[in-house]
């Protein structure tokens, strides 16, 4: 198969234009993009050369099936538990200020204010709509892999993303469909023997939407890294 086109973006501009969308536009895109951006991600490495990522693309109705799946078990009040614990138990400093200012900023440009729960609930509840995107991937890993294969996992998801910019696409990789893994798990085919780890919206960004205004800070390379010599 002949790979789709794509631009000449370099390798720094794609981590650089890297951002987590949340905001897409309906624009469908074509399988064979779709499976020249895995293609490119499946160059990621990891242990002996083991590749334990599955992924899991759903568009069309079997997007619109989970989607509405998962709205209506938000409306009835539903909640569900993960099978693994993403953040820490226990918050604290610096890690606490960097959400709390991360979610101060996304608010404000989406003018809810923060005393609007509703409003607040509102676009969180956008995640289950993989916030308009047509594409979602689920990244599923054999559940007797180790801590070693989610490693793995991680750098082929960033891959993704970083292939992704390559063809003019963006993403928002979203653990919270990994708490609803029992509801999700029969829709995508996922066994027993398979743990739902995360997923995805990927698209074609909405530069309409305010919440795509986001710049996310990062720390200066000295604040969180050391450089010996002797």
């Amino acid at each position: 198969m002949k790979a789709p086109f794509a631009s000449t973006i370099s390798a720094r501009d794609a981590l650089l234009t890297r951002r987590s969308v949340r905001g897409f536009l309906p624009t469908p895109v074509p399988q064979d993009v779709l499976e020249a951006v895995l293609s490119l991600a499946a160059r990621a490495p990891s242990g002996t050369n083991i590749q334990p990522w599955k992924v899991v693309v759903v568009t069309g109705t079997a997007r619109q099936r989970i989607s509405d799946a998962l709205i209506a078990e938000r409306a009835r009040g539903v909640e569900h538990e993960g099978e693994y614990r993403y953040y820490p138990p226990t918050w604290r400093e610096p890690y606490i200020g960097r959400r709390r200012q991360l979610g101060k900023a996304l608010y404000t440009l989406l003018g809810i204010p923060k005393d609007d729960i509703v409003g607040r609930e509102r676009h969180f509840a956008r995640n289950y709509e993989f916030y308009g995107a047509p594409v979602g991937l689920f990244f599923v890993l054999d559940r007797d892999m180790e801590v070693g294969s989610w490693l793995d996992l991680g750098m082929f998801m960033q891959n993704v993303m970083i292939a992704a910019r390559a063809f003019g696409l963006d993403t928002c990789a979203q653990q919270v469909f990994a708490q609803y893994h029992q509801l999700i798990n029969p829709l995508l085919g996922v066994g027993d023997d398979e743990i739902l780890v995360c997923g995805m919206s990927l698209g074609y960004a909405d530069p309409d939407d305010p919440a795509n205004l986001l710049e996310s800070a990062r720390e200066a390379v000295h604040s969180f890294t050391r450089f010996l010599e002797n």
